[in-house]
């Protein structure tokens, strides 16, 4: 098979735009928490990257993008464990694939590293760091895989359903949303939330990571083109549409609201455009586009204080971002998707009710498949080993408690301060 240079090129510059994600994530959440759990925030976001990696080589990958056990679209086999057989075509991707199996195999890798990084948000200040690893490889395994099998594979169950995901609106945020809520439920709230101030330390790291996770998404999306065409300027272009209106919806929310925007609303809003727009990026035009990031800041904006209403401690707001953002990008499909850009024509583009249903099933599948699942693992480990940290070590802070370190020195080693 003849490969493209070009198309090759992108998807490994992609592939390391995608990976510098995670840290810039760390940053974003890292600035958010307080200043005695930075370094434990930065170090499960680290650890992920190293422990999926080797999950994905070995395992995951071939569960994902294998051939498909039994022809029901549910998982793929083994035959790609140990990235054996990558001569081979990715199965159901034919001669439409114009890169090599590796170089798409190591593409989507990054995607599977971040995913479960995201989950990190809500259960920010509490975890314990080995039972934490522990939950991120039977949640790579159990859930992101199959998932990732049923959407991005040709073979999977939802693809050949028809419902479209260009970059991960439901195997990426919806279901790391989801599962996030699911082990904030399991761990219960930080020790006293809601009533105690739990401001950000840090809010320029805040923004530090916005701008590495902005700059990093147009691998993201306009990489899962698989190719320097067309396409990817498409994804290029509307995802920063959707985030510019997202970061502009979300400051106005808060100036009608709270009479000031404020710079973490800002960030706040961008990443909920990005992810709303991971979906759709490549199946709408720049209308859908704007749309879709006007309706994520706003609507995000909203989502967030709901954890207070339902007392659940979803600590950095990633059901109300990534779980709910998500669902915005993925079923406003249904409505501006057009086969000018990609895919199928969506309900205002004469496509009728047809995909608008489908991504509806796919949002409501996935959701309740990563937190049930999501909710059993937690509560498995917490009951082997237990994921919370004890109150003494909440109270110390995670970095000198569970990893010997802090984070700032103000004083300096020589000072008596």
């Amino acid at each position: 098979m003849q490969f493209s240079v070009g198309d090759t090129a992108w998807v490994l510059t992609s592939t390391a735009l995608v990976l510098f994600m995670t840290p810039g994530l760390g940053f974003f959440y890292g600035g958010m928490v307080r200043s005695k759990h930075v370094l434990a925030m930065l170090m499960q976001n680290y650890v992920v990257i190293g422990v999926v990696s080797l999950l994905w080589v070995w395992a995951t990958y071939s569960l994902a993008f294998g051939p498909d056990v039994g022809g029901l679209g549910i998982i793929g086999g083994l035959r790609f464990a140990g990235m054996a057989h990558m001569s081979q075509p990715v199965p159901g991707f034919g001669s439409h694939l114009r890169i090599p199996p590796t170089v798409f195999a190591i593409f989507q890798m990054m995607f599977a590293v971040i995913t479960p990084a995201l989950i990190t948000g809500s259960t920010a200040d509490r975890l314990r760091f080995g039972p934490f690893v522990a939950f991120v490889i039977l949640w790579s395994v159990i859930v992101y895989a199959p998932v990732a099998h049923w959407v991005f594979s040709p073979l999977g169950w939802l693809n050949r359903m028809g419902a479209e995901d260009f970059a991960g609106g439901t195997v990426v945020h919806i279901d790391a949303g989801a599962a996030g809520l699911a082990l904030a439920t399991v761990v219960g709230p930080r020790r006293g939330w809601p009533k105690q101030t739990m401001a950000p330390h840090n809010v320029p790291f805040v923004l530090l990571g916005t701008g590495i996770l902005w700059f990093g998404w147009f691998g993201f999306n306009a990489g899962s083109a698989l190719g320097a065409n067309t396409l990817a300027a498409n994804a290029f272009l509307n995802t920063n549409t959707a985030t510019a209106a997202a970061l502009l919806a979300w400051i106005a929310v808060e100036k009608i609201r709270n009479g000031k925007p404020t710079t973490l609303g800002a960030a706040s809003g961008a990443v909920a455009g990005l992810v709303a727009i991971t979906p759709s990026c490549g199946y709408v035009n720049t209308l859908g586009a704007t749309v879709i990031g006007i309706a994520a800041g706003a609507v995000c904006a909203i989502a967030v204080s709901a954890k207070f209403r339902f007392r659940l401690d979803d600590a950095l707001d990633v059901g109300g971002v990534h779980f709910v953002g998500g669902i915005i990008g993925a079923v406003l499909i249904g409505i501006f998707g057009t086969s000018a850009v990609g895919g199928a024509n969506g309900l205002l583009y004469g496509g009728g009710l047809g995909l608008l249903g489908k991504q509806t099933l796919a949002v409501v599948i996935v959701a309740v498949y990563s937190f049930s699942v999501s909710w059993l693992l937690g509560k498995l480990i917490d009951k082997v080993v237990g994921l919370r940290v004890t109150e003494d070590a909440e109270l110390e802070g995670l970095d000198t408690a569970l990893h010997a370190e802090t984070a700032y020195e103000l004083g300096g080693r020589g000072s008596r301060a």
